[in-house]
């Protein structure tokens, strides 16, 4: 990945975890490392644990971020989940998808997909 990329996807990630916080969700871990992947936020809302994946873009005129989320994607991101609840007992769980749109400095258009990847 490059460093423009890691830069953009971080930058998404911040905007995304302040926007998640604004709005009464708790973060609880950031850029999580399991075997299946990195889950890139894990929030609480109420007693359910939220896995969020982050897609980030600066500019596109035929592609939204959320098209980025490809089969193979989904399946990490489902596994990634599934073995993050299971190592902290976690029951109730949903896999959300932000979408960013925009540059650093910008206001960046934000597109939440809730309960995103079917369990």
């Amino acid at each position: 990945m490059s460093q423009h990329n890691r830069k953009v996807g971080a930058w998404g990630e911040e905007v995304a975890a302040d926007w998640l916080a604004e709005r009464g969700r708790e973060i609880v871990a950031r850029n999580v490392r399991t075997p299946y992947g990195e889950i890139d936020i894990v929030a609480r809302q109420g007693d359910v644990t939220v896995f969020v994946e982050v897609k980030t873009l600066t500019a596109s005129r035929d592609f939204l971020p959320e098209h980025q989320i490809t089969a193979r994607k989904r399946e990490h991101m489902l596994n990634a989940a599934q073995h993050y609840a299971s190592e902290n007992g976690i029951d109730h769980w949903q896999i959300d998808v932000i979408a960013i749109e925009g540059k650093q400095g910008g206001k960046p258009v934000i597109t939440h997909f809730e309960n995103a990847i079917g369990i």
